[in-house]
């Protein structure tokens, strides 16, 4: 018991740094507990908090030094006990919402929202049934910088930018979807090229493709010419269009390239080929909707199992999983593009130097 004592008092600072990851696993297991199905839908599910888990853990590895040069606060002051209590808030909003009666005060107040936009009983309730996941987001990322800005103060808040307007941008932009349903106009600019490139893609494949931008909300139908009962017509709105994917880019990847020494015109260069790669995902992922609803021809309903798991889960998982990787790309390039350099620099030969001997031989 001693031995683990002594090891908890050296490790206390580590310890300490892993708090704020280790305030929302109590809060996750317990929504995971209520609703695992949840946390197996990145549209409108809770996948995201995994990813939020993922990226608070890679912003301290990158302010690992810094962080352990900042000194512990003392025990006993007000700071401290404000921070305790800040790690309990996350948990404590989770069984209030759960079991206290929040989440039911969030549904009522939505219903009383949307019920006069005329969506349909069936699109209402799900709307109702989801809201209060979205503003989970959004209590989450308010949480996650008390606990920063209490642990560490307002300068190294700064250091955790990209989990915290994820959680922020996800919130925002799923209440926005809901609120919202196919009306947000400003949005919807973007998607008669995604409509355009999607069926231009499924041209190249072979199917007979029709693009109807009779409403804002286009609607792009592919049909197999060898065998016509093999067809899916759909509607694709700005939540579809790669909107969502496009925002948490570019929030993420600039708050990334801020923080890096890397000179501007590689900044652009490489901020460009991610937009341009995060776009095309968008693309495949709605050629691929195409692909799996087409075999099953009039048969097809939109509850089917394997469109709603790769709409609802693998298809934003792709864009996801290609946005946070891409910084941890950039910074293994810019490693291998300096070893290279270093490389080449220790294979040149130096010049020769110049010896005053060699004017006046003996």
């Amino acid at each position: 018991m001693a031995n683990i004592i002594q090891a908890v008092k050296r490790n206390v600072h580590i310890i300490i740094m892993l708090l704020p990851i280790l305030s929302f696993i109590a809060p996750f297991l317990i929504l995971y507990s209520l609703q695992p199905w949840t946390f197996e839908q990145t549209y409108h599910g809770r996948t995201f908090l995994l990813f939020f888990l993922w990226l608070v853990v890679l912003e301290i590895i990158l302010s690992w030094e810094k962080l352990q040069k900042i000194k512990v606060n003392k025990l006993r002051s007000i700071r401290t006990v404000l921070f305790v209590i800040a790690l309990l808030l996350p948990t404590i909003y989770v069984v209030a919402a759960n079991y206290y009666g929040i989440n039911t005060i969030i549904k009522d107040l939505t219903r009383q929202y949307v019920s006069p936009l005329n969506i349909g009983p069936s699109q209402e309730d799900v709307i109702v049934s989801y809201m209060p996941i979205s503003i989970e987001f959004l209590v989450f990322a308010v949480l996650f910088c008390l606990i920063i800005l209490l642990e560490y103060g307002i300068n190294i808040l700064g250091d955790f930018p990209i989990s915290t307007l994820f959680l922020g941008i996800i919130g925002v932009l799923f209440t926005i979807d809901y609120l919202y349903p196919q009306k947000l106009t400003p949005l919807q600019i973007f998607v008669p090229a995604t409509a355009t490139l999607a069926a231009n893609v499924l041209n190249l494949m072979g199917y007979q493709t029709s693009l109807s931008f009779a409403t804002t909300m286009p609607l792009l139908g592919a049909v197999d010419p060898k065998n016509p009962l093999k067809y899916a017509y759909f509607g694709i709105d700005w939540a579809c269009a790669g909107v969502e994917s496009l925002l948490i880019y570019t929030v993420t990847i600039l708050l990334f390239l801020r923080k890096t020494t890397i000179p501007w015109k590689y900044r652009i260069i490489y901020f460009a080929i991610g937009a341009a790669v995060t776009y095309l995902i968008n693309i495949l992922r709605i050629v691929t909707l195409f692909m799996i609803a087409i075999p099953k021809g009039p048969n097809f309903s939109a509850n089917d199992y394997d469109f709603q798991m790769f709409h609802n889960y693998y298809g934003m998982l792709y864009s996801i999983t290609w946005i946070i990787s891409y910084p941890l790309i950039i910074i293994g390039t810019r490693i291998l593009w300096a070893r290279i350099q270093n490389w080449r620099n220790t294979k040149t030969p130096a010049p020769a130097q110049f010896q005053p001997s060699q004017l006046n031989p003996a």
